[in-house]
């Protein structure tokens, strides 16, 4: 069967999709939690489509898998109106606990969510077509993240627990949360990028509303149980439904005190424009980015196209950090195409369970028709399809499109695809590839491939200084955790790491006395008697 017949016949019908996959859909996800109580919706709910279409020996169409909440402004409110109460101005219960307390309840929320990892992973692929073995991998990933929160959060407290003297200044400095914390997180990696801003607001101390995406909705239901069980009232709101309505009033309220959101800068600057105290608000961002590879002569081509490949399509190029646009040198342009077209025309696509699957169906409604208006721009404007069968389409599946060669006309020059069409552009001389990142709106990540250290270095050091993140001879992406993640220009606000989150998410407070007999009386016996759980000792082992 040839590429085009496999496309045309991709979905599958129901009674061929494998019977414990089908387990629990379509969902009806009822429950929302606000202030304590896991509450019942009975009012209109949101349709959940599938980018998994079936055919049911018809056209295919979409599939549908659930229904969650569609609750109104009134409910967003009173979930702002509960984080607000259980943080009472830092006196609530919450930003008051110690520190080894707020991680015994995150250690006992893990171990309640590890219980419902099936369902979990499961919702996942159903909802954002992510193969399954990916998304077990995501979810996997995302309970490492909290334990090296946690590890991380128990180092920065250990360095917390003693008192500096500095010219007759005896001073206690810790880290103090910040208030509520909005969080919403992406459809790419709906749990996993959404608990990198939820984990350490919460364990900062701060209270919490999550919206969940759009698109990776349901996924949270096996979880309201256990948020509702392990952590105080209050302290942690999930709400469901339409974002343009819902997040304006919390915005505008002015009791926002953090933004944690992953998305595109087109959404953060408009909520930040309806906070009436902007100068009270802290923003944690990540957006989008137009990460490129540059591939210099005598670079390692099999090494270089495997990572290119692998960079511009695990999940169909739907992550922030996918190489987005490919420089080549002029010399080996052809051959590296010619290795490119091969390598990406071998790749198993196909239904997120299938074994090996790259290629999946893309996940929002209406993107293979974005992606089609970008490639027929390009063709339009001097480029090719190089690959056969690239740009190929049956409902919402899209097949790769490299296109070659591109230009700064064309709409995929400058736009963030975030898919699987692949622009690529021989160069002459390395300052073009350069000038691209300095004109650019974006700087969060490039990718050199070479072998020539001289070449390299003389990359390096201009690029630092547009980027965030340089990698040689390996794709753009976010791990390990514990290294920066972030961005320049529109591409992020705040560092997004395992120990930087922490930090972002609370602010360096101190206790201070002059170094007198009475003020030592006066702390001696503050701590031995652990009258305070500000000022103290106490060691997390």
């Amino acid at each position: 069967m040839t590429i085009a017949e496999k496309i045309q016949t991709i979905f599958p019908r129901v009674i061929d999709i494998p019977e414990h996959l089908l387990k629990d859909i379509p969902f009806i996800q009822a429950g929302y939690l606000i202030n304590g109580e896991l509450r019942v919706w009975d009012g209109p709910r949101q349709q959940v489509f599938s980018p998994v279409w079936v055919t049911n020996n018809t056209d295919p169409e979409p599939f549908l898998i659930g229904e969650y909440p569609l609750l109104t402004e009134a409910h967003a409110l009173e979930a702002l109106d509960a984080a607000v109460v259980a943080y009472d101005h830092g006196r609530g219960l919450w930003p008051t606990l110690q520190v080894a307390d707020r991680i015994d309840h995150m250690e006992r929320f893990v171990f309640r969510m590890i219980e419902v990892k099936e369902q979990v992973v499961r919702f996942l692929m159903w909802e954002v077509g992510k193969s399954f073995q990916d998304s077990t991998k995501e979810f996997d990933r995302t309970v490492k993240y909290i334990n090296d929160t946690l590890a991380a959060l128990k180092d920065l407290d250990r360095t917390s627990s003693r008192f500096a003297i500095e010219e007759d200044i005896i001073g206690q400095i810790r880290r103090a949360p910040l208030g509520v914390v909005l969080s919403m997180g992406p459809f790419n990696y709906p749990l996993n990028e959404t608990f990198t801003t939820l984990i350490p607001a919460l364990v900062m101390g701060n209270t919490v509303i999550l919206k969940p995406p759009k698109h990776g909705a349901l996924l949270y239901a096996p979880l309201l149980e256990a948020f509702c069980q392990v952590f105080p009232k209050g302290v942690i709101n999930i709400v469901y439904g339409e974002g343009r309505k819902m997040i304006p009033p919390l915005m505008a309220s002015g009791k926002i005190n953090v933004l944690g959101l992953i998305g595109t800068s087109k959404t953060a600057n408009a909520l930040k424009k309806q906070h009436p105290h902007p100068n009270r608000l802290r923003c944690v961002l990540g957006l989008e980015a137009k990460n490129p590879a540059i591939v210099l002569n005598g670079a390692d081509l099999d090494l270089a196209v495997k990572e290119c490949v692998s960079g511009c399509l695990s999940f169909n190029g739907q992550r922030c950090t996918a190489l987005k646009i490919l420089f080549v040198q002029a010399d080996i342009v052809d051959v590296f195409l010619e290795k490119f077209v091969a390598a990406v025309n071998a790749l198993t696509f196909g239904m997120p369970w299938q074994e090996g699957v790259v290629i999946t169906p893309v996940a929002e409604k209406n993107k293979t028709d974005y992606l089609a208006a970008l490639v027929s721009d390009a063709v339009e404007l001097g480029a090719n399809i190089v690959n056969s069968s690239g740009a190929m389409v049956c409902g919402s599946f899209f097949f790769p499109a490299i296109l070659y060669p591109a230009n700064p006309e064309m709409r995929i020059y400058h736009e963030e695809q975030f898919g699987p069409v692949i622009p690529v552009l021989s160069f002459k001389n390395v300052s073009e590839p350069v000038d691209y990142m300095i004109h650019s709106n974006y700087g969060q990540q490039v990718s050199i491939f070479g072998t020539n250290p001289d070449q390299i270095a003389s990359l390096i050091d201009p690029l630092v200084n547009q980027v965030c993140r340089v990698n040689i001879n390996s794709q753009c992406q976010r791990g390990p955790d514990t290294f920066p993640f972030t961005g320049r220009k529109d591409s992020a606000e705040g560092t997004l790491s395992v120990s930087d989150a922490l930090r972002v998410f609370s602010i360096r407070t101190l206790v201070a006395a002059k170094q007198t007999d009475l003020n030592k009386k006066i702390i001696t016996g503050i701590v031995r008697d652990r009258k305070s759980k500000f000022l103290a000792t106490d060691f997390i082992l």
